[in-house]
């Protein structure tokens, strides 16, 4: 998609483009008055449209162009009254709508046969006066939908086709021609290393486990680095305790926060940012078979601490562990790990933000407002002491589902005291996100179906604010 500006009123856009005008209180309608076409967009009060409000109407134009087939958007941005959206600096609200533009441009239509017949929106022409920073905002938009497109295209692809090696090569595709670096670890690495829980998650799988691993180092390497860690189980069929068959659909996207990892370091390095990043993605399959891990095992992680598998459905937590302990290495700024880890946290959220756990519960309103000037919306659960029952073994030292009490109480906070548990080794400021609420989207988001791309623009939100803060 092109985005382009013309100091012209909408009566001057050009014939060939389609006029967009946002109505009060009518329907969605096509319509032609003297030869010219014109799509008016309803909305209740626009003087009622909040940054949330403005992101869903900005794809829900694109949306529509793209069912009637128009390829060309002329739209009066200057006319239109946005209300409190007005406090928002432009250059930030310029990269909101084209970030939401791009985003709902997106289609996955590679297995479709007759793919041709898909017609993206080409061209956005925006008139009347743009401001300072207006254009520079628009197109730092388009990279960043650029980015949760590629991700969201990653989570998209069948787990027959995207297997670890897939995703470390899509990781080193993504980051090719930038200052970013990528390198594999295999089997041979991770067992020198000690990687026994991505080792035991993925040894039954006939596709062998990666761990990627990739450094964008923007700022003087004084500067400590924002380190992600994204969930990569490329399939997850439960393993021996295998999911019902409603349930193993679209287990393909259980590397979700993976992809994303991938494409906030590439964001990171496209946008040049003055900032080091380190991106970790361990990378496995959850396979059933006579190899894979059984009830009852018990892994040695990279640090040292044995986990007890109580369930082998419960996979994505005990990969996350070698992957916070590696981080250790890197003496980070902050760590902030992704993963679609619980139903339970669908459950809670619905559709709407991911789940939120940290360390420093001071730092939450921080996240809060980095997840809503982003777009990718969190919501925070507690780690209090009371739950530390979650994580007491039997048999090992912590095991990955509870090993008493019920099983089912508290599942959100349960992944997040299991990964604390590892975190404690850290010496810095750790988060974990649960997206398994927006892996997918919501009907209501304006999005097509399939992958949503959370957390990008967290993710990205997070690297430039610690680029700010460690600069000063």
């Amino acid at each position: 998609m092109k985005i382009s500006f013309s100091s012209k009123q909408l009566e001057q856009a050009p014939k060939d483009f389609v006029r967009i005008e946002i109505v009060e209180g009518k329907q969605n309608r096509f319509v032609e008055r003297n030869g010219v076409h014109t799509l008016e967009i309803s909305i209740k009060k626009q003087g009622e449209i909040n940054r949330r409000k403005l992101r869903i109407l900005c794809r829900q134009i694109i949306q529509l162009a793209k069912q009637n087939k128009i390829q060309k958007l002329a739209i009066q941005w200057d006319r239109t009254s946005f209300g409190p959206i007005e406090a928002i600096p432009y250059a930030a609200l310029a990269t909101d709508v084209a970030t939401a533009f791009g985003m709902a441009n997106y289609e996955h239509n590679k297995y479709k046969t007759n793919a041709k017949e898909a017609r993206p929106v080409l061209e956005v022409l925006l008139l009347g006066q743009i401001r300072k920073g207006g254009e520079e905002g628009y197109k730092k938009g388009l990279v960043i939908a650029q980015e949760v497109n590629a991700a969201r295209e990653l989570a998209n692809t069948p787990g027959g086709d995207m297997t670890p090696i897939v995703l470390a090569n899509a990781a080193r595709t993504a980051l090719k021609g930038t200052k970013a670096t990528v390198k594999v670890l295999g089997v041979k690495e991770m067992t020198k290393l000690g990687m026994g829980a991505v080792l035991g998650v993925g040894k039954g799988a006939a596709d062998e486990p990666k761990f990627i691993i990739m450094e964008y180092w923007g700022a003087p390497k004084t500067q400590k680095p924002v380190v992600l860690i994204g969930k990569g189980v490329t399939f997850d069929s439960g393993g021996q305790q295998a999911k019902p068959g409603d349930s193993m659909y679209e287990m393909h996207m259980d590397m979700s926060a993976g992809g994303a990892v991938i494409h906030a370091v590439a964001l990171a390095a496209k946008l040049k940012l003055k900032a080091n990043v380190v991106g970790l993605v361990p990378a496995v399959e959850n396979a059933t078979g006579s190899n894979a891990m059984r009830p009852g095992d018990i892994l040695k992680s990279l640090s040292g601490k044995t986990i007890e598998i109580l369930h082998t459905d419960a996979e994505g937590r005990v990969i996350l562990a070698d992957a916070i302990t590696y981080a250790k290495r890197y003496k980070p700024a902050i760590v902030v790990d992704a993963a679609t880890l619980t139903g339970a946290a669908l459950t809670a959220l619905g559709e709407q933000a991911s789940a939120l756990m940290t360390n420093r519960e001071e730092m939450v309103p921080e996240f809060l407002s980095l997840g809503e000037a982003s777009g990718d919306y969190l919501w925070p659960f507690p780690l209090w002491e009371e739950y530390d029952y979650i994580v007491k073994g039997r048999f090992g030292d912590v095991p990955n589902i509870p090993a008493q009490g019920n099983t089912r109480y508290a599942g959100v906070i349960g992944g997040g005291k299991f990964l604390e548990v590892f975190a404690k080794e850290l010496e810095c400021p750790w988060a974990h996100l649960d997206i398994a609420p927006v892996m997918t989207a919501g009907a209501e988001h304006q999005l097509a179906k399939g992958a949503a791309g959370a957390p990008v623009r967290f993710f990205l939100a997070l690297i430039e604010k610690y680029a700010v803060t460690q600069a000063k």
